[in-house]
């Protein structure tokens, strides 16, 4: 079976490379932002995916030491959209990026998953929003959101990344 290479594919491509990222999340109540910083490297698993693989350090608001992360992401012809996965050593679930879409400008990719809540009972879901957006040829940014009780995504993380090569 060879896959069958779009467009949605090449627009991955442009992740590839070394980048390093600053980070800041916001606290919960009362709580100060949290920031981290680290490096990822993307490199192309054939054509049909990209693979990211990070490692930061963790805020010791979070009980500090090292945080690796592997970030999967492909599109899917048959289902019409983008798909992957993400992983951290800080955590215990697998994240599954079930739908992911290109905003019309091609610049921002929108990644939906279902992860923990932030609060609630223990084991309770929530609905989450990750989006990559393209700045230029060597920064971009991941945004990451919560979808409130309302409906309205509410923002939470921005990391900036910045090509080193």
């Amino acid at each position: 079976m060879k896959a069958e290479i779009t467009p949605q594919h090449a627009w991955l491509h442009q992740l590839v490379g070394e980048w390093q990222y600053e980070g800041e999340s916001v606290g919960a109540d009362g709580e100060p932002t949290m920031k981290t910083s680290g490096t990822e490297s993307v490199r192309k698993l054939g054509d049909a995916w990209v693979l990211c693989d990070g490692r930061g350090q963790m805020p010791d608001s979070m009980g500090g030491g090292l945080a690796l992360t592997q970030f999967t992401l492909g599109y899917d012809p048959a289902k019409g959209h983008f798909v992957g996965t993400f992983i951290g050593s800080m955590m215990t679930h697998l994240w599954l990026y079930h739908r992911g879409e290109l905003d019309a400008a091609g610049r921002t990719l929108a990644l939906y998953a279902e992860g923990p809540a932030f609060d609630g009972p223990p084991g309770s879901m929530a609905q989450y929003r990750d989006a990559i957006e393209v700045v230029g040829p060597d920064e971009r940014l991941l945004l990451s959101h919560l979808k409130g009780p309302d409906g309205q995504w509410i923002q939470f993380m921005t990391s900036r990344y910045r090509r080193t090569r």
